[in-house]
């Protein structure tokens, strides 16, 4: 694809789908699959259920629940009726529920039977919240002001409303991690999730011929908007995970002989490191698209030499900007370091530390800087935060990413890491993510995170925390030397903590915020 596909409101791409492949399933989850045509219906009948309940245009609506097959049905019928949905993480405690359902005013929140629990703690605080629809079986009976899910479609046919839907309409909110304080929840259109769903499907290689396993929660923007509606929109099969298990996924990959995985690097190399792991058992698959964090290269090299007949395709983008850039599976061996190409739909600058745009021919690390990008897949901005929505973009419109990199000659992305990461060391400028290479480069290194803490001569140096591999063991002493070996001298961690494991977001991206706080607790570093 070479030009910009249509913005469209969102529902309209699973009925091309069921028209074009009905009677393919589209989803599979718990055992069970959901036609094209049928998921199409379903959408349909929800779409009229809200309508009925006056849940639709011009009102919010929630879901707080892991991937199961009732979650696309709920996203394309909410889109289909017109109502604004937003998406909760399956983590949120009880305050964090109160936090977001009082942000976007959510008037109902389908949640999963497992998760009530919070949820009613959480409703006496919440205003707006007036109907709770629970999704599979609850233990005990269900309270004033709920109702079952079944129930809910009680009655309701087909005949989905028909609200009129402009491309530029508020559609959705996704709540981001938040490394401090109460997530922020991002806003877009109906028109940006269509083009990043439309404009995805050529670079990832989706066709009506392939299953796709998807490994991360769609409450967030990877796992929903960029691998899940771009599948329905191609016609590819997809099984759902309700929740990350390296078991569960080769077990999944091996009976449904899936051609692809969506998933986020920690969960690539908890496959490798799977007890029962074995090349024969991913025997169907062609192709692993991953994203949602940086695929250290010395991992990336492992999996390509474990599976070499599967493609490594590499996806960057984020909650904010989208889908933004990709790097095809040809170029995993010589530009494994790279991040990839825009896609089409993407604009790219690079602004320097006082906000000067570096110029656009301006090539390798010499030109590193601050990525932003344009185009439609952006997003509005923060849901009813005007000051965090303007710090987001520069004056003439562009989104500040906050990640730090460049481009080289052939104009392949290399981001240098985080800009709230990077680590001052007596004036120098050490970014975590090639320290982190270095490490992974060690037989013993399963795992690593690389921080900032403070110093009272260099102000701050770098840090480790190492979760080794399964059999091997190795100093920290030795650690620090080898990286020392591979990296300029003052780069290397100054301390190295083993530890069983490092705290992950619900998508799998290490918190570093959280492995950084009690190293700074008292002093004025931002985490």
């Amino acid at each position: 694809m070479t030009a910009l596909p249509d913005a469209l409101p969102l529902a309209e791409l699973l009925a091309r789908a069921a028209g074009r492949w009905p009677a393919r399933n589209a989803v599979i989850a718990g055992g069970h699959g959901m036609a094209f045509a049928a998921l199409d219906r379903a959408a349909s009948r929800f779409a009229a259920a809200l309508a009925e309940a006056r849940l639709g245009q011009g009102h919010t609506v929630a879901i707080l629940s892991p991937n199961r097959i009732e979650y696309p049905v709920f996203h394309f019928g909410a889109a289909r009726a017109g109502s604004m949905q937003a998406h909760f993480s399956i983590r949120y405690t009880a305050d964090d529920l109160v936090h977001v359902i009082n942000k976007v005013e959510a008037e109902a929140v389908f949640v999963d039977a497992g998760l009530l629990a919070a949820l009613r703690a959480a409703r006496p605080r919440t205003p707006s919240l007036r109907t709770v629809v629970v999704i599979g079986a609850p233990d005990g009976p269900l309270a004033s002001g709920e109702i079952g899910w079944d129930r809910f479609h009680a009655g309701v046919g087909d005949a989905a409303p028909k609200p009129r839907i402009a491309p530029e309409d508020p559609f959705c909110v996704t709540f981001t991690g938040g490394t401090t304080g109460f997530p922020k929840g991002v806003l877009a259109t109906h028109g940006s999730r269509s083009v990043i769903a439309q404009v995805v499907i050529d670079p990832f290689e989706l066709t009506p011929r392939d299953t796709a396993v998807l490994g991360t929660p769609m409450f967030h923007l990877a796992g929903l908007g960029s691998w899940f509606v771009p599948a329905v929109a191609a016609g590819t099969t997809t099984v759902l995970m309700p929740r990350w298990d390296p078991a569960a996924f080769l077990a999944a990959a091996e009976r449904e002989r899936a051609t692809m995985g969506f998933l986020v690097p920690t969960m690539v190399n908890g496959i490798l490191a799977e007890r029962g792991f074995a090349p024969a058992r991913l025997a169907s698959l062609r192709l692993l698209n991953y994203g949602g964090a940086p695929m250290p290269v010395p991992l990336l090299e492992r999996v390509m030499e474990a599976l070499p007949r599967v493609g490594m395709l590499d996806h960057y983008g984020q909650s904010e900007g989208g889908a933004l850039f990709y790097r095809p599976p040809g170029r995993a061996r010589d530009k494994a370091a790279s991040n990839g190409i825009p896609f089409v739909c993407t604009e790219v600058a690079f602004f320097d530390p006082d906000g000067r745009r570096i110029p656009d021919g301006a090539r390798g690390p010499a030109a590193t800087g601050e990525l932003c990008v344009r185009g439609p897949q952006n997003c509005v901005g923060y849901y009813r935060d005007p000051e965090q929505t303007k710090a987001l973009f520069t004056p003439d419109g562009w989104l500040k990413t906050g990640d730090i990199g460049y481009r080289d000659a052939e104009g392949f992305l290399y981001l240098v890491d985080r800009a709230k990461d990077m680590i001052i060391a007596g004036g120098e400028n050490i970014y975590p993510a090639e320290v982190e290479n270095a490490l992974f480069a060690h037989p013993a290194v399963k795992e690593c995170a690389v921080f900032g803490i403070p110093d009272a001569h260099w102000g701050e140096v770098p840090a480790a925390h190492v979760v080794l591999a399964p059999g091997h063991a190795v100093t920290a002493e030795a650690l620090a030397d080898f990286v020392a070996e591979r990296i300029a001298r003052h780069k290397r961690p100054r301390v190295v903590k083993f530890v069983d494991a490092l705290p992950k977001t619900a998508i799998g991206k290490i918190q570093k915020n959280l492995i950084r706080q009690p190293y700074w607790e008292g002093r004025a570093k931002a985490i």
